[in-house]
């Protein structure tokens, strides 16, 4: 769709590392003039560079257009003795302390960690390396619950990887009984949004370019039914305003809450 709106082929690399850290150290190294772009989730430059060292930081970029929003979430398996609700985990999780959690990221600790002094909880934390690495945990009964980028929502037909907590903005499109962070009571909204960032140095008439195309693919019908029927991920447009007034006072909200907790743990 891309490659129709702008009337040039369209290469995708997949940069793995550091959770995007590679790629947006090679974007904002990348002098082509607007030619490079990166299209990812927002947390590796509104949460990254607060928690770790990295060779960039948010004025690096110009974040052009938002078409979609993540989907994260807090999940369990099926069978558990607090069934599926968020409520019935904090009740059986003050009477039975060592509830177990699998952790991805730093950013995920965070939360949990907030959470859990908060509700005066007592966790165990089983440290994963993914959905690959949560999801056999989660299914198979060995971990309570758990943070899922995304991979739960493989599993909203069959019902076997219940979500208990939005982590986004809005309730889940596959799971809208779940509450979110702030239905829930914290006051906390670290939703990804998936957006296209390009260097700071980019001329305004590519970057426009590029702003152009991307609103006309997310009107597109194919767009559309792939991102929101297939990914289950619900199409949400904004502009480069917008969206960078948002990422900046999503990382002032990082910042406090990193302030509040004392610091970040580090990924084991």
């Amino acid at each position: 769709m891309l490659e129709d709106e702008l009337g040039q082929p369209v290469n995708v690399v997949n940069q793995p590392g550091a959770g995007m850290g590679v790629a947006l150290t090679r974007l904002v190294n990348n002098d082509d003039e607007g030619y490079t772009f990166l299209y990812g989730p927002t947390s590796p430059i509104t949460f990254g560079p607060l928690a770790t060292d990295v060779d960039y930081d948010m004025d690096d970029f110009r974040y052009i257009s938002a078409v979609s929003l993540a989907q994260a979430g807090i999940v369990t398996g099926e069978d558990r003795p607090f069934g599926d609700s968020w409520e019935e985990l904090l009740d059986y999780a003050r009477k039975n302390p060592g509830v177990s959690y699998a952790t991805q990221t730093a950013q995920d600790r965070l939360i949990i960690d907030y959470i859990a002094e908060q509700e005066g909880l007592e966790l165990r934390i089983v440290p994963t390396a993914g959905g690959a690495g949560m999801a056999p945990l989660i299914l198979s009964g060995d971990v309570d619950f758990a943070y899922s980028g995304g991979t739960h929502s493989g599993y909203a037909d069959s019902g076997e990887m219940p979500v208990l907590l939005s982590l986004a903005e809005d309730r889940l499109v596959a799971f809208p009984d779940a509450p979110t962070l702030v239905e829930a009571g914290y006051d906390i909204t670290p939703g990804d949004i998936l957006m296209a960032a390009l260097p700071k140095n980019v001329p305004d008439e590519r970057a426009q370019r590029l702003a152009d195309a991307l609103e006309a693919a997310t009107q597109d019908e194919r767009f559309i039914e792939v991102t929101e029927e297939r990914l289950l991920l619900p199409v949400n447009y904004m502009d480069e305003a917008e969206l960078t007034d948002t990422l900046y006072a999503q990382r002032d909200a990082f910042a406090e809450l990193i302030d509040e907790m004392g610091g970040v743990e580090a990924p084991e």
